[in-house]
């Protein structure tokens, strides 16, 4: 049986992860709408749009545990089903709470994609080459917000909210076959050999490092998340932009992130270390976002959130290449459960919180205050080390380019 070619796996991970980044953040592009037209608050439409983000949260480790026992295909298959279902259903709820159960169900299916889709990475691809790949990999995320910043407002303008949500559950739907058809599982060691030699053992014993790059992480999503979900507002209520160039902007932003990212990860490979890289790129997004802030009245703001947009989403690709490498192929579905559940929490605070924060200071103030979490994050990133690449102890066999 011919071996599968690695891009195609690279591709149809990808493929996952934008649809599923699409449904998580729908309800973030449609902060304009529940505010304007259905009179939420921005408080209160933010902590809706934080539902689909809650239930990824919660589901991220069990995840993990599916894909470390079960392999990435099923669970991609299992996340996208799940994804479409309340997706699909959110389009026909009837007021704020079940919209918000819906968005949830949708966000415990999204979170399959973000270890399984990584893990496909890790597995199909040699370290020499695993940077680059995670960094394209990761550009899905920034891609699919910037698929939902451009296709959600545009169709809740043009038809309405139940034609939108539907046309995300058929998003949904188209992908989960494509994976459930295309995708093969990297190979790894027989379990029972596994269990014998002692590779199934915890990562996390008696080495903090792991722990390290998830607290790390975690405050280095708030600066992300904070201009993910604000500046679509931003750009339409203070700077008086439309619903489409607003939209516009936002997506030219996300593809110069995944660009970034894919850089990023191309520079851990050249120089063979990802958290040097990763202590850059937080120093950047503390001082972007300081920079927002003090000038977010003038003009120059608008050309800060796009460099802000990009350097903040740069240190993913690194976090998680670095998690499942150390990691290994008995824990990494798990330990990038972790990973994404810290950043998941607080991410899942950001729209509520920033929100508040804004309508009592404004978008300066917060987007300063802001700032200070990625310069925490920087004494958290562990000096590199060469670890065992632990992702490779079974090397991918030579495949088709």
């Amino acid at each position: 049986m011919a071996s599968p070619n690695r891009w195609l796996m690279l591709a149809v991970g990808m493929l996952a992860q934008v649809s599923g980044t699409v449904a998580a953040n729908a309800a973030v592009a449609l902060i304009p709408f529940l505010t304007r037209d259905r009179g939420l608050t921005l408080g209160h439409a933010g902590a809706l749009a934080s539902a689909s983000l809650l239930g990824t949260t919660v589901s991220l480790v069990g995840w993990g545990v599916v894909v470390d026992r079960w392999g990435e295909r099923l669970t991609l298959t299992l996340g996208l089903v799940v994804t479409t279902v309340g997706s699909a259903a959110a389009a026909f709820a009837d007021g704020y709470l079940p919209l918000a159960a819906c968005w949830f169900v949708a966000g415990v299916g999204v979170a399959s994609s973000n270890a399984a889709s990584g893990r496909l990475v890790v597995g199909w691809f040699p370290p020499e080459r695993r940077g680059t790949a995670m960094g394209i990999r990761q550009a899905a995320l920034p891609l699919g917000v910037g698929l939902a910043a451009v296709l959600v407002p545009t169709l809740v303008e043009a038809t309405d909210l139940r034609t939108t949500l539907l046309t995300i559950a058929a998003i949904d739907a188209a992908t989960l076959v494509a994976c459930a058809v295309l995708v093969v599982d990297p190979p790894r060691r027989a379990r029972a050999e596994a269990l014998r030699d002692g590779e199934t053992a915890s990562p996390y014993a008696g080495d903090a490092s792991l722990l390290r790059i998830h607290a790390a992480s975690a405050l280095l999503v708030v600066p992300q998340f904070t201009v993910w979900t604000f500046m679509l507002t931003w750009l339409i209520a203070e700077r008086g932009w439309s619903a489409p160039a607003a939209g516009a902007l936002v997506a030219v932003t996300q593809l110069l992130g995944s660009a970034g990212r894919v850089g990023v990860g191309w520079w851990s490979d050249r120089v063979g270390s990802r958290m040097g890289p990763m202590r850059v790129v937080a120093l950047g997004a503390a001082l972007a976002m300081l920079a927002l802030g003090l000038l977010e009245p003038t003009p120059l703001a608008v050309v800060l959130v796009v460099v802000a947009s990009v350097v903040t989403v740069a240190d993913n690709g690194l976090a998680f290449t670095a998690v499942a490498e150390r990691a290994g192929p008995w824990w990494s579905g798990k330990a990038l459960g972790v990973q994404n559940t810290g950043q998941y929490l607080v991410s899942a605070a950001v729209p509520p919180v920033v929100g508040v924060l804004i309508a009592a200071a404004g978008y300066g103030w917060a987007f300063g205050l802001v700032a200070v979490l990625p310069r925490l994050a920087l004494p958290l990133v562990p000096t590199e080390r060469r670890p065992p690449d632990r992702a490779s102890e079974v090397r991918p066999p030579p495949l088709v380019e």
